[in-house]
């Protein structure tokens, strides 16, 4: 018999509450070959009720720009970074916690109809990265490993799918290097057809006897590989945390956003949105701490390498993390190309600052400018009544935020004319 989870059930999973579960085996070695494992039930959430009641009165206090709606999409406990299938069936959503969800909208309302437990019969280690190719084979970025699921928009009606290691565990990362800190991976297939993945390094300020293994393994940067795990490189060096990046729909280029130093005031230095155009580029950590701030630990060194500066700078602190450029025709003119982005919020500033969604306009220079899209999430009382994670977009045009604190996507779509 099916699972069924009850509101108050997802309310703790929303909040951060772990729930005692049986320990998954892992299974993967079974799903390679096709092979059932046994697994026979999901974890569904419950959609309606008193929890998602809480979560669509916050969002009346959402402010958005004229013709702009926003909405509760799905009630996803600790919802981080989404991929939406190419055939616009599913949406799976990963967390930082062992979890992948996928969320369906079976009658499409533009509400999610169910949100259950992705290939149950796996055991993950933080799969925060979900990405898509063009040709449906899913992706997911964990802590130290890669696996591909073909077919994934399919197969995901079964607790057993299609699975095969891309990265094998503990090859991703130099397990000596596994941390607690910054582990949350992203990936995108670029449009040279390979997967791009960030893999932040997990100090506030790199040390220097670190310096040379993360340059060599990407960490602390970017990497790109063969979609079946070959050829690796790296594509991108002196990025402190990156948890999100996508390419522009025209030029290719990679656009990606950074996390910056913590520690050094309320007002510096700077949160990134940076802009690569060829491989090997440097963006300047950990010689600096954000935009053109020096770090305290490397002050008084010279700077080594030629350094790549911010195609935009962000608010202190506020720490953006996934973003999408807007392909759609639902959203007006002038959003076509524009980046939409989210600020988790800070954690350590005296007010906090973000929880809110971007949007950078780009221009065909290359020159990007960011002003508020979406904002509400912080209360009179400075407190956080949600915290937008990533934004992707729908077959429709509008756009989905996810938000790991209130545990749901919100989706924002335009009735202007």
């Amino acid at each position: 018999m099916k699972k069924i989870l009850l509101a108050t059930v997802s309310v703790l999973m929303g909040s951060g509450v772990a729930l005692a579960q049986a320990p998954v085996p892992d299974n993967l070695e079974k799903l390679s070959n096709f092979q059932s494992t046994g697994v026979t039930e999901f974890t569904y959430i419950e959609q309606k009720g008193e929890y998602a009641d809480g979560i669509k009165k916050t969002l009346e206090r959402i402010s958005l720009p004229d013709g702009f709606k926003i909405g509760l999409y799905a009630i996803v406990p600790d919802a981080r970074h989404m991929a939406v299938g190419p055939q616009g069936i599913v949406t799976f959503v990963g967390t930082r916690k062992d979890k992948v969800w996928s969320v369906t909208d079976r009658n499409k309302d533009r509400v999610a109809d169910e949100v259950k437990d992705f290939a149950p019969s796996l055991k993950f280690a933080i799969p925060n990265g979900p990405c898509f190719s063009k040709d449906g084979f899913l992706y997911i970025a964990e802590q130290n490993r890669v696996l591909v699921y073909p077919a994934a928009e399919f197969f995901y009606e079964s607790p057993d799918v299609a699975a095969f290691n891309v990265v094998k565990q503990g090859d991703l990362i130099p397990q000596s290097e596994e941390s607690y800190n910054h582990t949350a991976r992203v990936c995108k297939i670029g449009p040279d057809g390979k997967i791009y993945i960030s893999l932040g390094q997990p100090f506030n300020v790199s040390p220097p006897e670190k310096l040379d293994l993360y340059k060599e393994t990407g960490i602390g940067g970017m990497i790109r590989l063969n979609t079946d795990g070959t050829n690796r490189e790296v594509y991108t060096y002196g990025i402190r945390n990156s948890v999100g990046h996508d390419f522009h729909p025209e030029t290719g280029e990679l656009w990606f956003t950074d996390n910056q130093v913590d520690g050094m005031g309320d007002d510096i230095p700077p949160g990134e949105i940076n802009r690569q155009t060829a491989m090997g580029q440097h963006f300047g950590f950990p010689w600096y701490g954000g935009g053109d701030t020096r770090t305290n630990e490397y002050k008084n060194e010279e700077v080594p390498v030629d350094v790549v500066m911010p195609a935009a700078e962000q608010v202190a602190h506020a720490a953006d993390l996934g973003m999408s450029f807007y392909s759609g025709k639902m959203f007006p003119a002038k959003y076509k190309n524009a980046i939409f982005s989210a600020q988790h919020g800070s954690w350590n500033r005296t007010t906090p600052v973000g929880a809110r969604v971007m949007v950078t306009f780009v221009d065909d220079e290359g020159n990007a400018t960011t002003e508020s899209f979406a904002e509400g999430w912080i209360d009179e009382n400075d407190e956080y009544l949600g915290r937008p994670v990533d934004v992707v977009q729908l077959r429709d045009g509008s756009i989905l935020v996810s938000d790991d604190l209130a545990g749901a996507i919100y989706r924002i779509w335009y009735e202007g004319n």
